[in-house]
């Protein structure tokens, strides 16, 4: 299991070989880190799983994480990539996650880091390098509590591949009990908005537009859940949270521009719902997790997922969905 003392503190690349990505584990075990040999980087919590940190060659940061998220394993992360699952926010009126938490409870459960792959590059050529991570969490594992309010067996399979240009992270989920279960998924991803104008940082968020999402449909949250359509490029000026449906196939990108420049790709596959998220003003002063109050100006959630209906999985069935992240230079 995660915990077990004989884990190597590091899985290094076979001698002989052209340079490969380094993966190692912190001395506590509680999370993994992965490098490529021309500098990109990532590290992920086993505590829900949770991507705290993505970096291009240059070092620059790509995930906004809150200056007070914790860390220990105590609550969920505030910021990174969270997964959401078997329930997207609460859901009082659907009995079977009607006792669960927030946003379910993959979040805030101890995964298993189930191994490493890699891509193969001929010597002298890294470009194509990659490294895949791989974490199991299953029925078994969770704690008595979590069982009761939600009493089906199940199996996740995650996967974080961290390639030169960009990230993919993928969730299996599959039904390994003798009756069906509704879930819900999403990737609660928290991108970082650069400092486009130090001088005038309360305008950072305001440099950042989104397209993709032109003529879809979507539930505005902030706006008694009533159902619109978005007619133009989507800007943040004030609280933002929206569930959108785009019109368009999950393989065509949703773009996060920066004075008009390309900052993110966002492609999804078999997630029809993109969240759109910024808490603005107001609601980031009331989250004791949410560092600097003024951090809103500095990220953007995108969180493709599968929210908008339930999936019902029958005996034996699987879901799968993914998301891959590219970046502009």
């Amino acid at each position: 299991m995660v915990g077990r003392a004989t884990r190597p503190t590091a899985l290094a690349s076979t001698p002989g070989l052209a340079p490969q990505p380094q993966v190692q584990f912190s001395d506590d075990n509680a999370r993994v880190s992965a490098v490529l040999p021309t500098g990109e980087s990532l590290e992920i919590l086993l505590y829900g799983a949770t991507v705290i940190s993505w970096k291009d060659k240059n070092g620059d940061e790509k995930l906004w994480l809150s200056d007070a998220a914790k860390l220990d394993g105590s609550k969920a992360v505030r910021g990174g990539i969270p997964l959401v699952f078997p329930v997207f926010g609460t859901a009082p009126d659907h009995a079977a996650t009607a006792k669960l938490p927030q946003h379910g409870f993959a979040r805030t459960s101890r995964w298993e880091f189930l191994g490493k792959s890699t891509s193969e590059s001929a010597p002298g050529q890294a470009a194509d390098l990659s490294v895949k991570l791989d974490f199991g969490l299953s029925s078994p594992s969770l704690d008595s509590e979590t069982q009761a309010k939600w009493p089906y067996s199940f199996n996740l399979i995650y996967s974080v591949t961290l390639s030169r240009e960009s990230l993919t992270t993928s969730l299996v989920v599959t039904n390994d009990d003798d009756k069906p279960f509704d879930c819900q998924v999403l990737l609660h991803t928290y991108l970082r908005v650069k400092l486009t104008n130090p001088s005038t940082p309360q305008k950072d968020i305001a440099n950042v537009e989104i397209t993709g999402l032109s003529s879809a449909s979507y539930v505005d949250k902030v706006d008694g859940a009533t159902t619109k359509t978005q007619s133009s490029a989507l800007t943040i000026t004030g609280e933002t949270d929206r569930v959108y449906t785009p019109s368009t196939p999950p393989s065509d990108p949703v773009t996060v521009l920066e004075g008009g420049k390309t900052a993110f790709t966002v492609v999804r596959d078999n997630l029809s719902n993109v969240v759109v998220w910024n808490p603005w003003t107001d609601k980031a002063a009331g989250m004791a997790d949410f560092a600097p109050k003024d951090g809103f100006k500095n990220m953007l959630c995108v969180e493709p997922g599968a929210v908008g209906t339930w999936q019902t999985l029958e005996p034996g069935d699987a879901f799968e969905g993914a998301q891959t992240i590219g970046i502009g230079y």
